[in-house]
């Protein structure tokens, strides 16, 4: 049975977020809108938004957001169905219950369900059943503790071929459900058989604690299997977006405000049995962007602690990128040769595993000693190459502070700190956010190509240039709509040189003619990813260094910003004209010219009176 829409909907309408929300955190009123300190990671400036009017939450700092269950589920690690009936109980609302539901939102609580049966299934395979004797000498050898093994919901699948098959039909569980979550399999002959059978088992959590997957480790030598077979993808799992361990380690990560990556299952679990909670694992998959994505919601700060061969290696290597492309900031830890997480807690303990976290070295350093032992800036064309690489995930950087200290991080290696910060500069220079043709003032029939405007665009822009824009950004996705609403009726997109910088106003006109109201948390979503991860990446900046006591301050900033964005606009456009005018041979042309240059000069003159500057 389950929770029809329509009274799904009469909670919703009955709860009123800022109701909900104010009994966890202490807001206060700014705009249309309520701020407070985020609940879901550590800050001293606010930067969690509540919407009374469309009756969502977005934090600009980790990124989270969503409507009032979601703000219960991940406040109380509570699962939907959960938060649907706190809200009912709170609000007097008497649920009922229907199965006409949607057969997507059917089938994915079906799968849940089975794969919570099963898990239990397992565990008692491991802690009660004789058979499971021999995965409890596994765990008693790797000197886990039974209370581990339940918290982790650690199992065992009993050996032969139709154990669980026959677990699943008296439980009377679909067993076409069961083949789709990769628990059983089926022969050419049509039966089905035991998948996982002989192995430990790991169950996979969401990050709300929910079953998504099993791992299977094998234990016999006569398993001619892969040493892990691990859940086929579904509808309630996809690898690539779930980090072992999360749903134990999130409140400990955002407490201490740090994530540890490790690589396999034991390496977390025994971490965890020593005290040492805040700890994620990739699980034999290199991480990717999805994994870290999830991972930003709870800290920005990470330690790499991979194994030192060289797949653990190339590993770091990879990751350390994805991390950077994210705004983490990247850390590397390293054990004496020959050991791994599980074994360096057992036999040194929590104490010095935590010491080996505090000596952890910037990635930057991690690999420019790597590249120094492996003898590469021995060889002046090996040195080259490791010096271009060491620049190109130094360009990945976003902060310009945080570079400049990594550039300085060379004094150490005896690398020519000038030399790195020339090639960085090519680097950025190639990578920077390109100028859009903004309009065509000069007549391609005169032999002044598009080319060579763009060109005397970048010759004009400067830093300055980008930050008046950056300025209308990120009081564009401010608290106050009215600020917002201010801002998108007096910028045109056309009054923007950078192209993101043009979309991004295109894109929130849009919304906002259509739907006559903005809410800058929501308008968020209606952005890819990338697009979204450099709005927010400049927001939290904005939060960071900004303080303006009244909405009067702001606005009155904000208007600044703008008249200083046209006047920018207006200076630019007539040093085109000017130079045009130096280099054109034509007369009647240059007449031409000569008049569009006046006027805007016209236009500035008013501009700055009207601004009250002489």
């Amino acid at each position: 049975m389950r929770i029809s829409e329509s009274k799904i909907e009469e909670i919703r309408n009955a709860a009123n977020i800022v109701d909900v929300v104010s009994e966890y955190v202490q807001l206060r009123k700014r705009g249309r809108n309520y701020i407070g300190l985020c609940p879901f990671h550590s800050e001293k400036t606010p930067s969690f938004t509540v919407s009374d009017e469309k009756q969502i939450y977005h934090c600009f700092g980790c990124h989270n957001g969503g409507n009032v269950f979601k703000f219960l589920m991940e406040y109380k690690k509570i699962s939907f169905i959960e938060a649907v009936q706190e809200l009912a109980e709170q609000f007097g609302i008497e649920l009922n219950y229907d199965d006409s539901v949607p057969e997507g939102q059917s089938e994915q609580e079906i799968l849940f369900d089975i794969n919570t049966e099963v898990a239990r299934y397992f565990s008692n395979n491991l802690l009660n059943d004789g058979e499971g004797q021999i995965a409890r000498d596994y765990f008693q050898k790797r000197n886990i503790k039974v209370q581990t093994m339940r918290a982790f919901g650690l199992g065992y699948a009993l050996n032969g071929w139709e154990n669980l098959v026959s677990f699943l039909k008296q439980k009377n569980i679909d067993l076409e459900k069961a083949l789709q979550l990769g628990l059983i399999g089926r022969n050419k002959d049509g039966r089905v058989y035991d998948k996982l059978a002989g192995r430990i088992i790991f169950p996979i959590f969401s990050p709300n604690g929910r079953v998504v997957a099993f791992a299977g480790r094998k234990l016999r030598e006569d398993d001619t299997g892969g040493k892990y077979i691990n859940s086929p993808e579904s509808i309630i799992y996809v690898k690539g977006r779930i980090l072992y361990g999360l749903s134990f380690a999130k409140d400990e990560i955002r407490k201490l405000d740090k994530a540890i990556i490790v690589e396999g299952y034991m390496d977390l679990i025994s971490l965890y049995q020593a005290g040492i909670k805040n700890v994620v694992a990739v699980s034999g998959t290199a991480l990717t962007d999805d994994q870290a994505q999830l991972l930003s919601r709870y800290t920005k700060n990470v330690v790499l602690l991979f194994d030192a061969d060289t797949a653990g290696i190339s590993a770091s290597m990879r990751s350390i990128e994805i991390l950077l492309r994210k705004d983490f900031d990247v850390k590397i830890a390293t054990l004496p040769s020959g050991e791994d997480p599980d074994s360096f807690v057992n036999k040194y303990g929590k104490d010095e595993f935590e010491e080996v976290i505090k000596r952890s070295e910037n990635f930057l350093e991690y690999q420019t000693a790597y590249y120094e032992k492996q003898g590469m800036f021995n060889d002046p064309t090996k040195a080259a190459e490791a010096i271009r690489e060491l620049v190109r995930v130094i360009s990945l950087v976003q902060d310009d502070l945080k570079r400049a200290f990594l550039v300085k991080i060379s004094r150490k290696f005896n690398i020519r700190e000038n030399l790195l910060e020339r090639e960085l500069d090519q680097v950025l220079s190639k990578n920077k956010v390109v100028p859009k043709f903004q309009e065509n003032l000069i007549d391609t029939k005169h032999n002044i190509s598009t080319k060579l405007f763009d060109e005397k665009i970048r010759k004009f822009s400067t830093p300055q240039n980008f930050n008046f824009e950056i300025e209308i950004i990120r009081f564009l996705f401010g608290n106050d709509e009215g600020t917002s609403k201010y801002i998108l009726e007096n910028v045109d997109e056309e009054d923007l040189e950078y192209e993101i910088h043009s979309y991004i106003i295109k894109k929130a006109k849009e919304t906002y003619n259509t739907n006559l109201s903005f809410a800058p948390g929501e308008l968020l979503l209606e952005f890819d990813d990338e697009v979204r991860n450099y709005i927010l990446s400049w927001e939290k900046k904005f939060i960071t260094e900004k303080n303006y006591d009244t909405d009067d301050n702001i606005q009155r900033y904000v208007q600044e910003s703008i008249r200083r964005l046209r006047e920018r606009n207006l200076e630019l456009k007539i040093k085109l004209l000017t130079e045009a005018i130096q280099n054109t041979t034509d007369e009647e042309y240059k007449k031409k010219l000569l008049i569009e240059n006046k006027d805007l000069i016209n236009k500035k003159k008013e501009l700055l009176k009207f601004s009250g500057i002489s």
